[in-house]
């Protein structure tokens, strides 16, 4: 470590970004301890998902995702399991949240399907 990069404070928020995002909204099924929930994605990466739930989850929460990558060709399952990293409640009105999922257990397929995805839309956001 340099004395430049200790003096650094660390990276949040959009810096911490490692890999291009693209907006989304499709159903996403959630399997948690207290029982299974559907939600809607916001967006995808392949580092995680981040979806709108009707309730708050903890951070470090782990969970089971289930979903449908849509393709031109043929959807593509995205399964595994993923550790909230951010809970947000998205209006002080509304009893809805806006909930980041880390998945480090995605395949080599699954994260090829992503990538294509997310660079195939026009909205993608480019890491940081």
């Amino acid at each position: 470590m340099t004395a430049d990069s200790a003096s650094q404070a660390p990276a949040t928020g959009r810096e911490r970004r490692r890999w291009p995002r693209a907006k989304a909204d499709w159903p996403i099924s959630l399997d948690l301890p207290e029982g299974r929930y559907e939600a809607r994605v916001r967006d995808i990466s392949e580092a995680g998902v981040c979806f709108f739930l009707d309730r708050p989850l903890g951070l470090m929460t782990q969970l089971a995702v289930d979903l449908e990558l849509p393709s031109d060709k043929q959807a593509v399952a995205i399964q595994g399991t993923g550790i909230v990293v951010r809970c947000e409640t998205i209006s002080k009105a509304l009893e809805h949240y806006e909930i980041a999922v880390f998945m480090p257990e995605l395949t080599d397929l699954q994260k090829g399907a992503i990538r294509i995805f997310v660079s195939s839309r026009p909205e993608f956001e480019a890491q940081a």
